[in-house]
């Protein structure tokens, strides 16, 4: 009967996934417990002072792509990150700009760079690593923090949370299907107006459990 119902479970969140790619309204999530999850690479935020060092005074951020939270991009403009151990070329950076900048990176990357960002919340840079920015012209923009790991966490309009059952910076867990299923722990739970629901992992995770795009979640409730 488990076999079965988990089958079930993962017919169910492969429909799911066809019909969102094509843009098919779906139900509400009290009724479905699935969540959208993305993978964020390697990415970073930069205050409107770092982009006119790195670019140019007046320069303005040229949109790539939209990304999955509402009025931000992925932008054409991209960058050298540097640590003691090495460098990573072409790291993209996300629009409209911050009010202070932010590097985000995974585990792996930082390995390659030699850094021990610790993983935190966005925004949260107090403490965290250092790091330098190399623009397109050799520009070097060396910050003394601004480094981290993000936190595995789901964006949730204050509707979602109510349907959801769950409050602004709860830790909850998500179980994935698929090839290599499992369950995520210390979900973050991030709630505003302006976000639209989305579940973001790094490439770490997303490669540990074989998560690709237009994949989904289930939010695992207190009793299951």
């Amino acid at each position: 009967m488990v076999k079965r119902e988990r089958l079930v479970e993962e017919v169910t969140v492969k429909v799911l996934e066809i019909l969102r790619a094509e843009g098919v309204q779906l139900a509400g999530p009290a009724e479905t417990d699935m969540i959208p999850v993305s993978v964020s690479a390697r990415h970073l935020h930069l205050s409107p002072d770092h982009v006119a060092y790195l670019f140019g005074d007046g320069y303005e951020l040229t949109p790539f792509k939209k990304i999955s939270q509402p009025n931000q991009y992925a932008c054409k403009e991209q960058v050298t990150l540097e640590g003691p151990k090495g460098q990573i070329e072409r790291v993209r950076v996300l629009g409209p700009a911050r009010g202070r900048s932010q590097v985000e990176v995974s585990r792996t990357d930082a390995r390659i760079l030699g850094l021990k960002p610790p993983v935190r919340h966005s925004g949260d840079l107090e403490g965290s690593s250092p790091v330098i920015i190399i623009g397109p012209s050799g520009r070097r923009l060396e910050l003394e923090e601004g480094c981290i790991i993000a936190d595995r966490h789901i964006h949730m309009t204050p509707s979602d949370a109510s349907n959801y059952q769950v409050a602004d910076g709860e830790k909850v867990a998500v179980e994935v299907y698929g090839e290599k299923p499992g369950i995520l722990k210390n979900v973050t739970i991030r709630v505003k107006d302006s976000y639209a629901l989305d579940m973001h992992i790094d490439t770490d995770d997303g490669n540990a459990f074989l998560i690709e795009g237009s994949s989904s979640v289930k939010l695992l409730r207190e009793d299951e």
